[in-house]
C-alpha cells in the first residue's frame, strides 16, 4: 500500500476536486504546490489549510507548456520531496462537433489532453529519484463513454485514458517506483458546467442552460467524496478509478454494450431529469 507522504503537486487546485482533495492531503500529512488560474480561490484554499502544512502556490494556465515546466521547477524547488503529481486542471465545451470550430478544440485539448502529457512529462524525471511516487491523471467517464454534444471533451479524455494506460504499462515494465492511476469521475458537482465555453455555432442560450442542468441533476456525488475515493486509489495503486455508482454503471454498460449503450444510457437520463 502507498502510504501519503512528502508533498503533493496539484493542478486546477482552486475548486472543485482538486481543492478539496488538497485539504484531505493536507490532513494525511503532506505538504502542497498548488496550481492555478484563480490566485484568489488558491490564496482562500491556503488560508483554509492554515499552517498545518508547508503551501506554495503557484499561478499556471496548464494550456501553456512553458508554464507547466515552470511549475515544475518551482514545486521541486520548494518541495524536494515531492513525490504525488495530480494532472486534474480541465475545461468543457458545450455543443455538438458541427457548432465548435477548430480553435475551441484546440483550446480544450492544449488544458484537458497536452496539460496532462506536459505535466507528466515535466514531473517525471524529479518522481523517479524518490522511493514511492505516483501520478494522477483524471480523465473522465466520458473517457469511457461519448455522449453526443461532447466531441471535443470526451476526444481529449479518450486520449487522457491512452496515454496514462501506456505510460503506466511503460512504468511497471521498467521496475520504476512510479505509479500511475487513471481516474474517471461521474457527475460530481463542481462548477465545470457553469464555467464551461458554449460552441461558436450554438446561438440557443436556453439549450445552453439545459445542458447545465441536466449536468447539475446527475452530479450527485460531493468533490470530498471523490478526493476520498482518489486517494484510496493511490494507496491501493488502482490503475483505473472509477467516481460514483453512475460511473460505475456506465462503465459496466459499455463492456456489454460497446456499440450500442447511448440508446439505454439515454432513456435512464431522461428519466433521472424528470426526477424518477
Amino acid at each position: 500500500m502507498t502510504m501519503i507522504r512528502g508533498a503533493a503537486a496539484i493542478t486546477g487546485a482552486a475548486s472543485g476536486i482538486g481543492r478539496a482533495l488538497a485539504i484531505e492531503l493536507a490532513q494525511r500529512g503532506a505538504d502542497l504546490a498548488l496550481a492555478d488560474r484563480d490566485e484568489g480561490g488558491l490564496k482562500s484554499l491556503a488560508a483554509e489549510i492554515g499552517a498545518q502544512r508547508k503551501v506554495s502556490l503557484h499561478r499556471v494556465d496548464v494550456g501553456e507548456a512553458s508554464d507547466i515546466a515552470q511549475f515544475a521547477r518551482e514545486a521541486i524547488a520548494a518541495h524536494p520531496a515531492l513525490n504525488i503529481l495530480v494532472n486534474n486542471a480541465g475545461v468543457a465545451l458545450l455543443g455538438q462537433f458541427e457548432e465548435i470550430d477548430q480553435a475551441q478544440m484546440d483550446w480544450l485539448f492544449d488544458i484537458n489532453f497536452w496539460g496532462v502529457v506536459h505535466g507528466t512529462r515535466a514531473f517525471l524525471p524529479h518522481l523517479k529519484t524518490r522511493g514511492e511516487a505516483h501520478i494522477v491523471n483524471v480523465s473522465s467517464i466520458f473517457g469511457i463513454i461519448a455522449p453526443p454534444g461532447q466531441s471535443a471533451y470526451a476526444a481529449a479524455k479518450f486520449a487522457v485514458r491512452g496515454f496514462s494506460e501506456s505510460v503506466r504499462h511503460e512504468l511497471a515494465a521498467a521496475g520504476s517506483p512510479v505509479r500511475l492511476s487513471v481516474v474517471h469521475p461521474g457527475g460530481v458537482a463542481t462548477n465545470i458546467a457553469r464555467a464551461s465555453r458554449t460552441g461558436i455555432g450554438v446561438t440557443d442560450n436556453a439549450r445552453r442552460g439545459q445542458m447545465i442542468d441536466r449536468f447539475e441533476t446527475a452530479a450527485r456525488t460531493t468533490p470530498k467524496e471523490a478526493a476520498l475515493r482518489i486517494i484510496r486509489g493511490i494507496e491501493r495503486n488502482e490503475p483505473r478509478i472509477l467516481i460514483g455508482n453512475d460511473a460505475r454503471f456506465m462503465d459496466i454498460l459499455q463492456r456489454f454494450r460497446p456499440g450500442t449503450y447511448w440508446a439505454p444510457l439515454q432513456r435512464r437520463l431522461e428519466k433521472m431529469a424528470r426526477g424518477k
